[in-house]
């Protein structure tokens, strides 16, 4: 039996109003305090906390740390990369889907990771190959093709991300993260559904969160959103979520240069010369416009 002790530990997973908190080794099952509540803090899976514990299924959480980051769906805070899974087929790949996860998981600091699959269903005749994909991202971000399913070249090389890191995968409906996730960790068996005929799009098998220890990190057992909206992100921020013009930018005329309309835009020189891909420059466009038309939201009190 232990003593009354306050100790820091992480919440791993989050049921029913109970937290199940890691430290020293051990699982503890707290609740939160009434006035967390109060002080409207919900505290999420990733959570660095201190608690009080006498035993391993009576304990308080007494606070939640600063976050670096936190996503909604899934709820979890803290998280160091974002594996995104693509398919090239079925549903068929979107450079626009994959640039609004990249905005997204730059946007909270997270660093992507690529995963495409459904390799060998290409036939040849479609309008993006891997080789494309592997020209527009290979310089910004790691990208691993699945040749199958049963592809375990590429699933180790996935897995040697993830030592001392808190992973979450996301990607389009239907392109596999369930399928993966238990290729990973048959412990999971994840509910993995075909996609849906009639919507050609897969559908939802997630459920409450829960980070498991795999290969010497973390991983989220639940796949997170698979469309997106820019919700809170301003308009002035999204150059910033786009590397390479991040890295033109210091030679633009104007120091916060939208690269849309101003003269001596070094993003739109690299775009006609083909040092930035057109379709990250056409999805960017796209992406400024649906920021600047949002209707303005109106945060209850």
């Amino acid at each position: 039996m232990i003593g009354v002790d306050t100790l820091k530990g992480q919440i791993r997973k989050a049921l029913s109003g109970f937290y199940y908190v890691y430290a020293e080794g051990q699982t503890f099952q707290t609740r939160a305090r009434g006035n967390f509540r109060n002080r409207k803090i919900t505290p999420l899976v990733g959570d660095e906390v201190m608690f009080e514990s006498d035993n391993l299924t009576d304990g308080y959480l007494l606070e939640v740390f600063p976050r670096h980051n936190e996503l909604v769906r899934p709820p979890v805070a803290n998280v160091d990369q974002g594996v995104i899974v693509m398919s090239m087929v079925e549903p068929n790949f979107s450079f626009n889907l994959l640039d609004r996860f990249l905005v997204t998981l730059e946007d909270k600091g997270i660093e992507p990771i690529i995963y495409l699959t459904k390799i060998d269903l290409l036939t040849g005749t479609e309008t993006v190959s891997v080789a494309d994909v592997q020209h527009v991202y290979g310089t910004l971000y790691p990208v691993i093709a699945a040749t199958s399913v049963s592809d375990e070249g590429a699933v180790h090389l996935l897995e040697q991300y993830f030592p001392e890191r808190l992973t979450v995968f996301m990607g389009q409906s239907g392109a596999g993260k369930s399928t993966l996730l238990n290729k990973i960790s048959p412990e999971l068996q994840l509910a993995t559904n075909e996609i849906s005929e009639s919507l050609g799009r897969g559908k939802h098998t997630t459920r409450h969160v829960e980070l498991l220890p795999l290969f010497d990190g973390l991983v989220a057992d639940t796949p997170g959103f698979s469309s997106i909206d820019f919700l809170e992100m301003e308009a002035t921020e999204l150059p910033k979520q786009f590397p390479e013009f991040v890295e033109a930018s210091h030679l633009c005329k104007f120091r916060e240069c939208m690269h849309r309309k101003e003269p001596g835009c070094e993003v739109k020189a690299l775009v006609e010369t083909g040092g930035i891909a057109q379709t990250r420059y056409d999805n960017y466009l796209q992406f400024l416009s649906e920021i600047e038309n949002r209707k303005p939201m109106y945060r209850k009190k």
